[in-house]
């Protein structure tokens, strides 16, 4: 909504600026318009009185020009009028009568250079528009000539007209018309406004809509229902996007469920499908890369130190020990170890049924319980005991330690992923354990367990150099076992 508020702001403010923009513009023309209106008018009543009292001069009236300038004066409009007399006037005729005299500089200024001054004076309550016109001595056909009444020359200033105009209406005709252009453009802007929102709204709601939707996507829920009010082509999209959103729930909840059935639910865990279906592929690339290598390494020992690599580099662990159980002996033999010694007790190698993991065949977390494990002698250390089956006859066991209990915590999470790993490698060292079983089956006597000629054949270049370096002296017995007798 932002956006549609931030929109409808910016064409408020267009829209005020062109208002205030006309209104200015339509002032300064009107103002102009008004004062050349008025000054036409005044000029034009000027000329009347001047040409009246040049009636009254031919006609030898002039001692009635008072009345005429009198009737002129009570016109609408007309604020004041008087005429002024030039020296030349006064010295033929006399001053004559009081109105006459020179009131100001305009006066004296229009005598002098016989050219017509206008003046605008603006008050609070009033505007007042004072125009004075030069009475110029001229000889012009069909017009009378002044020169043969008046001793002057030609273009002398006889005198002049003064008048002032009230044209205070046409000020305030003028803010009434600026009102009027004000409220139609405030009108408009309402209107263009309420449009703007009217078929903007819906927009933004779909907008937002998509938004909405865009931003759970992006997480991995593609759930979200997209609505809109908007007919058209805005329908068709939401339409649309509504069926691909549902096509790519779909889908990715397959993918999620077919990689489910290769990694375990919890190895990676996250609320985006996404970002789990990428883990997830990469988990299982990762276990494919060490599954082919451990498939053509040469032995048993080889794997486990793969396994070994795997617990160092992938995941991290400083200090473990991995153990190998014979679950018909019940022998515990030490494979790795990381640090010095174990913090299990000796006597859990020769009975493996000591070790609480491989009894109980769950995971053993020290975090859970207060010395969980009886056999242990872990003290300060925090511990996770890992038991795995290869096959009825050879189990696993991994025992992590560590000195903070948020560096167990970590390990804790990561325990499904480490079990991917022992399933990975879990036929291969099956099949490892059977062939070393046949190889030792082969150089052994079945009967008796003492080593039959094929072990001395295999052997016997490897001890003739041996005893060479050493100087020693090697003696074989041989029997017959088959029928006992004696070579």
């Amino acid at each position: 909504m932002q956006t549609k508020n931030k929109l409808l702001l910016i064409v408020a403010l267009m829209l005020l600026g062109l208002g205030i923009a006309t209104i200015i513009n339509v002032s300064l023309n009107f103002r102009d318009y008004s004062i050349n209106s008025a000054t036409e008018k005044a000029k034009m009543t000027a000329s009347l009185v001047k040409d009246g009292l040049t009636a009254h001069m031919v006609n030898g009236m002039m001692d009635k020009r008072d009345y005429f300038l009198g009737q002129i004066s009570q016109n609408e409009g007309v604020q004041a009028l008087w005429i002024v007399r030039s020296e030349h006037v006064t010295k033929q005729f006399g001053g004559g009568i009081p109105n006459e005299l020179v009131r100001d500089a305009i006066d004296k200024e229009v005598l002098r250079t016989g050219e017509t001054v206008q003046t605008i004076t603006e008050h609070a309550d009033k505007i007042l528009l004072r125009v004075t016109i030069p009475y110029i001595a001229e000889m012009v056909a069909n017009r009378p000539n002044c020169m043969s009444c008046h001793d002057v020359k030609h273009n002398d200033v006889l005198g002049a007209v003064s008048m002032e105009f009230n044209i205070t209406n046409m000020r305030n005709s003028g803010m009434f018309t600026i009102l009027k252009i004000l409220g139609i453009n405030l009108l408009f802007i309402i209107i263009a406004l309420y449009l703007i929102n009217y078929y903007v709204t819906p927009y933004m709601k779909l907008f937002q809509n998509l938004q909405n939707g865009i931003t759970k996507a992006y997480s991995g829920d593609f759930t979200h229902e997209f609505t809109t009010t908007v007919s058209g082509d805005g329908k068709d999209i939401v339409n649309q996007i509504n069926t691909l959103f549902r096509k790519m729930q779909s889908t990715f909840g397959d993918i999620k469920y077919n990689l489910g059935t290769f990694i375990p639910q919890g190895c990676v865990s996250s609320s985006d499908p996404l970002y789990e279906a990428k883990m997830i592929i990469g988990e299982l690339s990762d276990i494919y890369k060490f599954k082919k290598t451990i498939e053509i390494d040469a032995s048993k020992t080889v794997v486990y130190g793969r396994i070994t690599d795997i617990l160092r580099t992938k995941y991290n662990i400083a200090h473990f020990a991995l153990y190998e159980v014979n679950n018909v002996t019940g022998f515990r033999k030490l494979i790795y170890i990381s640090h010095d010694e174990s913090i299990c007790f000796d006597s859990v190698n020769d009975d493996s049924n000591l070790c609480r993991a491989h009894r109980t065949k769950t995971d053993v977390i020290s975090t859970e319980f207060i010395d969980l494990c009886k056999t242990c002698n872990a003290q300060d250390l925090k511990y996770i005991c890992l038991p795995f089956t290869v096959n009825t006859d050879n189990s696993l066991i991994i025992s992590i330690t560590a000195k903070d209990e948020k560096d167990i915590n970590k390990i804790n999470s990561q325990i499904p992923s480490i079990k991917n790993y022992l399933e990975a490698a879990k036929p291969v060292i099956e099949s490892r354990i059977l062939m070393d079983k046949l190889r030792e089956t082969s150089l052994k006597d079945g009967m008796t367990g003492l080593y039959n000629r094929r072990f001395l054949e295999e052997f016997i270049d490897q001890f003739m150099n041996q005893a060479k370096r050493s100087s020693e002296m090697y003696s074989v017995l041989m029997l017959d076992v088959d029928y006992f007798k004696k070579v």
